[in-house]
């Protein structure tokens, strides 16, 4: 089975939903995957009709950092109902992981520039925000886990979720891969982040210490709990 699962939904509020922001399919291991002597099975799936789960793909592009990303949230994610975890794709919008993609929709995804300037990657992805934001009401909070220091996702989403859009605090001055280590020894310890709105927080800051083991983080959280 692949990195996306079904998990019972937890209710409770105005619930709580999460946008991942997307793998990088112009880094080695996407060149990888675009190859035409790729043979590996996921490349194998991505070229099949029926394709394969986002998710799964973008897991394996970015490596720990998504991995981290989509492990938290479908751990953490409370929908008021039907999917609590959303990706940004380059050009489709808002796509849920388990949605099926083929190698002619990745290579789409490459060619679209990330940018808040660019209608092909603003345009689907407001229309697609405005339309979660409707599906899961007003009290409903939305929890971006990407980069918050460049506009690339905070000035499309910001417009659409106002004050509702938050991050982890946490992210603040670490790293891609001190974040997807991050995330997962949560997930271990069963303890989620500190979110907190974008609009008005510092979004940029010095680097955290190095993080410890799973061992070393799941200790000091009992001992905070207490």
């Amino acid at each position: 089975m692949g990195q996306v699962a079904r998990r019972k939904k937890r209710r409770g509020g105005g619930g709580r939903v999460f946008l991942l922001s997307p793998a990088n399919c112009g880094g080695e291991r996407g060149r990888l995957v675009f190859s035409d002597r790729a043979r590996f099975p996921l490349a194998g799936q991505l070229r099949s009709r029926q394709g394969a789960l986002l998710g799964d793909v973008f897991s394996f592009i970015s490596g720990l950092y998504f991995r981290g990303k989509l492990t938290y949230a479908m751990t953490f994610a409370r929908p008021p109902f039907g999917a609590g975890v959303f990706v940004i794709t380059p050009g489709a919008g808002l796509v849920p992981p388990d949605a099926a993609v083929t190698i002619d929709d990745l290579r789409a995804y490459a060619c679209v520039d990330v940018s808040a300037s660019n209608p092909a990657y603003r345009g689907p992805l407001e229309i697609s925000a405005r339309a979660l934001r409707r599906r899961v009401g007003a009290s409903c909070e939305v929890v971006l886990l990407g980069s918050i220091a460049s506009g690339k996702y905070v000035d499309v989403l910001g417009t659409v979720f106002g004050s509702r859009l938050l991050f982890p605090a946490e992210f603040v001055g670490r790293g891609d891969m001190s974040r997807g280590g991050l995330m997962l020894r949560c997930v271990a310890a069963g303890r989620e982040l500190t979110y907190v709105p974008v609009v008005g927080s510092v979004r940029r800051g010095a680097r955290p210490p190095r993080l410890g083991s799973y061992k070393e983080f799941s200790e000091q959280n009992q001992t905070e709990d207490r």
